[in-house]
């Protein structure tokens, strides 16, 4: 199966069991399965597995705030190895396919054993820093009804950081740490760079609310 077949597959059976979600939509897999590619070049990965499992790691859609959340990537891998089995997708490639599907999560919180499985989870990490980080982040606290910060004290200094009730408090319990959580030296270098990006778009938000 080429490349192009495999899209062509993927788009066809996304269109049909994705949920609506504006932060984990189509263009979204798309980006993640673009950061995929550059990535298991620079590495010298599998693309027989990591490109599948780039196109079906969200497959399965679990809301942030559901008690399934952490569920989800398993949930995901379990559906997509199904899809593939149905397609005739090479058999000896479905274990690894699976195991790179569910220790993408962060909230799964599942140890990468594989170099496909670490390539595939920084693909998606790179999707949560950056202009695209920021974006989906501010996406995502609107469509959950999150206030964009606490007005006596935005970036937490004085408080404990809460992004249940905070959109910008998002930043200081998870995405400025994500490029630590880098499994691959070319992923972390590039959530390095979008990290420093970040931080700057904080420094010139703090400027315009007048905050520190």
């Amino acid at each position: 199966m080429t490349p192009d077949q495999l899209q062509d597959l993927c788009l066809q059976y996304l269109s049909k069991v994705m949920a609506s979600d504006p932060a984990h939509d189509i263009s979204h897999v798309q980006r993640v399965v673009q950061n995929t590619m550059v990535l298991t070049d620079a590495e010298r990965g599998d693309p027989a597995i990591t490109l599948p499992a780039a196109w079906l790691h969200d497959c399965v859609s679990v809301a942030k705030d559901s008690p399934l959340r952490k569920q989800a990537s398993r949930l995901a891998a379990q559906q997509a190895v199904e899809f593939l089995d149905s397609v005739n997708y090479p058999d000896k490639l479905l274990p690894a396919i699976f195991h790179a599907i569910e220790a993408h999560s962060f909230s799964a919180n599942i140890e990468t054993e594989t170099l496909e499985a670490k390539i595939v989870q920084d693909a998606d990490r790179l999707e949560a820093v950056g202009a695209i980080g920021i974006a989906r982040c501010f996406l995502t606290g609107g469509s959950m009804g999150t206030p964009l910060y606490e007005p006596s004290d935005p970036f937490g200094n004085n408080r404990q950081h809460d992004d249940r009730r905070f959109t910008l408090d998002h930043f200081y319990c998870k995405l400025l740490g994500l490029a630590d959580t880098m499994k691959t030296e070319s992923g972390k270098a590039e959530a390095i760079k979008r990290s420093d990006y970040m931080r700057a778009f904080l420094q010139q938000l703090g400027t315009e609310i007048g905050a520190d």
